[in-house]
């Protein structure tokens, strides 16, 4: 048996010594590329969603295979963000890549962007062999845009007002005529609307353009499907009249409490966020240094310095006030908590529900005069205008 096996073993051994595989090539390292672009400023206009508007390009890499197979990946951020929220293009074997003025303007939108009102973006190329190896990431660049208008994605309510409506909204229901003002949405802009509301769990709601009448329903609004995951706290909407296939009901968040509620119409999504963990206030009253009450720091401040309450979120009054003075506002007659005052900026509503520390006081303004004063939930801010 020994002599039988020998033979074959040496033989095998030759085999595998002829059979010798060559070296794997091996290939010199590419570089990353130079990005350079057509336009460091662009402003174009509604005339322009069909003409390239802009072309960036950048150098060739030189890896060692065919430049065709090269990959590029386009990222395009807000400027000083780091590229932490990218739009992104890949790109196979070209050096360059154009967008068209609406895909462009799309982009500024999508990202809440005001209508003709530059903006600075960073833009950048990460080439690759085909297969993602050897990465580089090219130099970064720095252009200003300017968004143009363009027509909302969801018609605006011909009222230019909205309601929220159902069960999921403490306290009414269905109604079709749900009370106001606590169930209607405060216009933010010309397509942004939006509100704070109590929120049943896991129950269903709608928003409609008109409250009350004889069929309040007509004026719907409505996503295309609420079983669609993660729609209780934002997605697509849309407009459903009578006659218009679809239109579910908006999913309520599936925790009961407070919740701010905003829908833009220009580009047809809304957000659902936490209010936090205390009640919006029902009431609000102004204290302070007001002309009429001269250093009046109580906290059951008269009749005549009781906010009225616009909708959901909105409260306002006019009054007259000296410079030099101070104020602020309560949302309970007789305490001092809840109060509200100025945030870190002036502009932003400082608050104390009770539980920490008292806001800064709102300085009054520098010239004499009546202003009207208005305080927003929804956007936790509050003005103060002549």
């Amino acid at each position: 048996m020994f002599k039988k096996i020998v033979p074959v073993f040496l033989l095998t051994l030759v085999l595998i010594a002829c059979n010798r595989k060559e070296d794997l090539k091996t290939y010199n390292d590419g570089a990353a590329v130079v990005l350079a672009t057509s336009a460091a400023t662009l402003a174009p206009t509604a005339t322009d969603s069909l003409a390239n508007v802009v072309r960036f390009s950048w150098t060739n890499p030189n890896y060692a295979t065919d430049s065709m197979a090269n990959k590029y990946i386009f990222q395009m951020d807000s400027a000083g963000k780091n590229f932490t929220n990218v739009n992104t293009r890949t790109i196979i074997g070209t050096r360059s890549v154009s967008f068209i003025g609406k895909e462009f303007n799309k982009f500024l939108t999508d990202r809440g962007y005001a209508f003709n009102m530059p903006v600075d973006m960073d833009v950048r190329v990460i080439s690759s062999y085909g297969n993602n190896n050897e990465r580089y990431t090219s130099n970064t660049l720095r252009i200003r845009a300017t968004p143009y208008k363009t027509p909302p994605v969801v018609p605006l309510p011909a009222s230019f007002r909205l309601w929220a409506n159902g069960g999921a909204i403490n306290p009414w229901s269905w109604t079709g005529a749900p009370p106001q003002p606590q169930s209607e949405f405060s216009r933010l802009d010309e397509t942004t609307w939006a509100g704070v509301f109590r929120y049943n769990g896991g129950d269903q709601f709608l928003v409609l353009g008109q409250n009350g009448g004889s069929n309040p329903y007509d004026q719907k609004y409505a996503v295309p499907n609420n079983g669609v995951a993660g729609i209780e706290t934002g997605g697509g909407f849309g407009f459903y009249p009578p006659g218009t296939p679809g239109g579910d009901n908006f999913k309520g968040p599936v925790a009961a409490g407070w919740y701010t509620m905003r829908m833009n119409f220009q580009t047809g999504r809304f957000t659902t966020t936490s209010f936090g963990p205390d009640a919006l206030p029902q009431d609000l009253w102004a204290t302070g240094d007001v002309a009429a009450y001269a250093n009046a720091w109580v906290n059951n401040p008269p009749v005549a310095q009781k906010l009225t309450r616009l909708n959901s979120c909105e409260y306002t009054i006019t009054l007259a006030l000296t410079p030099g003075r101070n104020i602020k506002f309560l949302s309970v007659n007789g305490q001092w908590q809840p109060q509200f005052g100025m945030g870190a900026t002036p502009g932003t509503l400082g608050a104390n529900y009770g539980s920490g520390g008292d806001p800064n006081t709102i300085p009054t303004p520098a010239v004499a005069g009546t202003y009207k004063i208005t305080v927003n939930f929804a956007t936790n801010s509050y003005t103060i205008v002549p």
